[in-house]
């Protein structure tokens, strides 16, 4: 059985979907995924002092792996290796407006030479305590099995009234939320992401590039680690060697690379292009096209 087609993403689908990505940090760390072609772990494991600024070449020297507490050596979650993979590190040459990118957005955030570059955004366990319409007429609920009716956006109509709509829940969360604000209720904070400052790859798909990809109405099957295919077959369809591609994203195998050879669904536009010229050129001689068989 033959190897199912590679799905691609088009440089106009990334661009629709990249616009989606919410947060700064976040934007960067896909734009940087498709244009580095990096893994996951190695992606997320990035720290400034990989890439040498005046070259404009980034190291890839470790990859970071999630495990099970009781498999860590020390009880974590986050396990940083050396040399990723097929135990070789390697090096690739990153665009100079990226490069820039990344130094102003370093510099903005403090980021210092041992600091990850993308690292989980500090967690705010406070919960918030909601605010309710001011000034509006809510009306009253439908009337209880009693024939009781209560005001909308107040605690009595959703507990006694047994209302569901949007401000009497509002309410209640808001009643609730204050009493943990005060100490009472045995306050409940918000669950915190087990992390070292690594952000965790589902965590990562669930909240950031899901959101995104569905918002841009783009299909389930374009995910994350789909553009680093999408780097290799955008390299190779610009017309970039096939070893160099094959160096800049660490396959050990060239047969591996040349899958991504010829996917994008404009990829045989050229050869199209050319057939139809030298087709045009014999018409234009007058020499007649070859006829259809009838095969009937």
């Amino acid at each position: 059985m033959g190897r199912k087609p590679l799905t691609i993403i088009t440089p106009e689908e990334f661009d629709d979907s990249y616009t989606l990505i919410d947060g700064d940090v976040f934007k960067l760390l896909v734009e940087v995924a498709i244009e580095s072609g990096l893994r996951w772990g190695e992606l997320s494991e990035l720290r400034m002092k990989d890439l040498d600024r005046s070259t404009r070449i980034l190291t890839v020297s470790r990859a970071v792996v999630e495990l099970s507490p009781k498999f860590h050596p020390t009880g974590g979650r986050f396990l940083v290796k050396d040399y990723p993979k097929d135990g070789h590190f390697r090096r690739l040459k990153l665009r100079r407006p990226l490069v820039t990118k990344i130094g102003a957005f370093a510099m903005a955030n403090r980021i210092s030479d041992d600091d990850l570059l993308f690292a989980f955004p500090e967690q705010d366990t406070d919960v918030p305590i909601p605010g309710l319409p001011d000034g509006v007429d809510l009306g009253l609920t439908a009337p209880t099995d009693k024939g009781r009716r209560y005001r909308h956006g107040t605690t009595t109509a959703y507990t006694t009234g047994k209302c569901r709509c949007e401000y009497c829940r509002a309410a209640f969360t808001r009643y609730r939320a204050l009493r943990r604000a005060e100490g009472k209720d045995q306050p409940r904070r918000r669950r915190r992401v087990n992390t070292d400052g690594h952000i965790p790859a589902a965590w990562f798909r669930k909240h950031i590039w899901h959101p995104a990809r569905e918002a841009a109405d783009l299909p389930k099957d374009i995910t994350l680690h789909k553009l680093r295919h999408a780097h290799a077959s955008w390299l190779l369809a610009g017309g970039a060697d096939l070893m160099v591609v094959k160096a800049r994203l660490g396959h050990a195998s060239i047969t591996t690379t040349e899958r991504y050879l010829h996917i994008l669904p404009d990829a045989d536009d050229s050869a199209l292009e050319a057939l139809g010229n030298i087709r045009s050129r014999t018409k234009e001689k007058g020499r007649p096209c070859q006829p259809t068989l009838d095969l009937a």
